[in-house]
């Protein structure tokens, strides 16, 4: 896990939330636009400095995110990940400094829609970061026109870069990313386990990955593999 220390957030990554457990083949452009924008950061002469990526809650842009940062890491880039959602019980203030990372990424966005202080601390930094010619990646649920963000330089800003919609994974996606996550922890399930998951849990990522962090340790707990009766047992 990593974690910056002068931080007094919650700023560790999930290890394996990486490209490679990112399995939807319908992003997979904005996968590669993202590499494509990370491998230009360690260049002198950056043609972009921003992304923003948009899509309703649960379709993966935490796990992105978390992705880039890893992947800013093999290229020795800095980076940073927070989110608006720990971010605005703080003060403003928070985001000063953070323009001598070379990769900022902020998620949900739209946590701010209501809240100018903050806006205006987010266009403060974004400013900040093209002058020290360092890159944002931010994310949010909606289009930037929809975010009803007030601050208008600020839409602008957001706009100024690349933008990419992230698309709900598919039933089919959900079953083989679910299945990578499991062997990446060593457990198996089968396609008739991943399918019973999908259809009688919440159908986001998150909480699916959740219930199997939960399997995972219950398992772990009564020496017992992942089966549907077991499945029953441990989450009904």
């Amino acid at each position: 896990m990593k974690r910056v220390s002068q931080l007094t957030l919650s700023v560790q990554l999930p290890d394996d939330e990486t490209f490679a457990s990112f399995k939807s083949q319908s992003n997979q452009m904005v996968v590669q636009q993202l590499t494509h924008f990370l491998d230009q950061i360690t260049k002198s002469n950056k043609q972009v400095h921003s992304m923003y990526l948009f899509g309703l809650s649960g379709v993966g842009k935490s796990h992105l995110l978390h992705a880039s940062c890893a992947y800013a890491d093999t290229l020795g880039i800095t980076s940073l990940c927070l989110s608006f959602s720990e971010l605005t019980q703080l003060s403003v203030d928070v985001l000063d400094g953070l323009e001598n990372i070379d990769l900022v990424c902020l998620d949900d966005i739209q946590l701010i829609a209501g809240n100018k202080k903050w806006q205006q601390g987010v266009f403060d930094l974004y400013n900040r970061m093209v002058e020290q010619n360092k890159c944002l990646i931010i994310t949010g649920d909606q289009s930037v026109t929809n975010l009803n963000i007030s601050l208008p330089d600020l839409v602008s800003r957001l706009s100024w870069g690349l933008t990419e919609q992230v698309k709900p994974l598919s039933d089919e996606e959900k079953s083989v990313s679910l299945q990578y996550r499991a062997q990446q922890r060593g457990l198996y399930i089968s396609d008739e386990v991943a399918s019973f998951l999908i259809n009688r849990l919440s159908r986001d990522m998150t909480s699916l990955i959740a219930a199997l962090e939960q399997l995972d340790q219950a398992s772990i707990r009564e020496q017992r593999r992942i089966t549907i009766p077991f499945i029953k047992d441990v989450l009904f």
